[in-house]
């Protein structure tokens, strides 16, 4: 067993210390269910029942029995817009990033940098495309076919929830982190977060943590190594593991040599999950005209993430447009491509669409 011997002055810091496991269950030290998977599970299945709700109270003009079609093709489009997005707008390097060993591809390598949220919006608007151009029957004849911009209003309604899970997801691995709000050591308010993943997942100049506190975090992880280990991040990780499985005592150390932090995942899935998924649902309580819905997530959505960028890291190696972080800039896209589309909408002279709350006979 480790010794974990070392000792540090322990106080009531405040703040809450993050020792979540990213694992559901655990079949290896490095394989088992991740809550990250799972959340695209959650995401895709409440999608589904979703569809199944529209399409039986004639709120969407996808065919009953083509929801698990339509399903296929939004899923394809959130993973491979989302993962492409990511690599293209965030970390381009990948691209040329070839290896002999797997995944052999760094497009492929999702634990380096993972998702983009806007790239999913891209993808899923696509794939809302595709489905827009109906499906073909077993006698040849094109069901399901109607306006793209329809289509996009259902996705709106179901695409919300999923990112609720995602962001859940995120802050139980302490990824994307947010500024901090008391240094380690220093007493912070009850609603912060003590990330010790900060160490290994942020850059030396994103870390607050002076010269001594980190070397007294390089000490306790050297306690943790193996023989035959070199680089101490090793033993760090093994150390965070240990307090996952519930190591108090080694907790207790590590806490004083943590920043505290925003919960920004937490909020955002507030923000970016719940509070969406309230507002379009309530407008498509009664018939729109198409483009209302998709329109109302795209404002609601932005004007949720911009202000988030503020107290959210950005990731690592990702740049900035001038004043704005690269996620404000593509979520003042999406303000813009709402708006736009709610322009649209209101000078259209399509008939109104959808309506979940009327009761199935209407």
């Amino acid at each position: 067993m480790p010794n974990t011997t070392f000792q540090l002055a322990s106080t009531n810091l405040g703040g809450w210390f993050h020792d979540l496991s990213p694992f559901l269950v655990k079949f290896t030290p490095t394989f088992g269910i991740r809550y990250y998977g799972l959340s695209y599970a959650l995401g895709f299945t409440f999608a589904f029942l979703f569809l199944r709700l529209l399409s039986k109270r004639n709120a969407t003009l996808i065919p009953y029995d083509r929801i698990g079609d339509a399903l296929m093709y939004l899923i394809v489009g959130t993973l491979i817009g989302g993962r492409l997005f990511y690599v293209i707008g965030y970390e381009p390097s990948l691209l040329i990033d070839f290896s002999s060993s797997a995944p052999w591809w760094g497009v492929f390598a999702i634990n380096r940098g993972g998702m983009a949220s806007h790239g999913g919006i891209i993808g899923v608007t696509l794939a809302c495309w595709r489905i827009s151009r109906g499906f073909k029957s077993q006698s040849g004849k094109i069901e399901g076919r109607c306006s793209p911009i329809h289509i996009l209003d259902t996705a709106a309604l179901i695409a919300p929830l999923g990112i609720f899970f995602g962001r859940m997801a995120n802050f139980i691995n302490g990824e994307l982190l947010g500024a901090v709000v008391a240094n380690p050591g220093e007493k912070a308010p009850s609603w912060a977060v003590r990330y010790p993943q900060e160490i290994t997942s942020l850059t030396d100049t994103q870390l607050v943590q002076t010269p001594e506190q980190m070397d007294q975090i390089t000490q306790l992880s050297m306690m943790h190594m193996l023989p035959n280990e070199q680089d101490w991040f090793l033993g760090y990780n093994r150390m965070l593991e240990l307090i996952q499985e519930g190591d108090q005592g080694l907790k207790a150390q590590l806490e004083p040599l943590i920043a505290a932090r925003y919960p920004t995942q937490l909020l955002q899935a507030g923000l970016d999950g719940l509070l969406v998924m309230l507002v379009v649902w309530i407008i498509a309580m009664k018939p729109r005209k198409p483009g209302i819905i998709a329109g109302a997530f795209g404002i609601t959505y932005a004007l949720g993430r911009i202000p988030m960028d503020f107290i959210r890291l950005p990731d690592a190696g990702v740049s900035q447009f001038g004043p704005l972080t690269r996620g404000q800039t593509y979520s003042a896209i999406t303000l813009i491509a709402g708006i736009a589309l709610i322009i649209y909408a209101l000078k259209s002279t399509t008939p109104k669409l959808g309506g979940w709350l009327r009761s199935d006979d209407e």
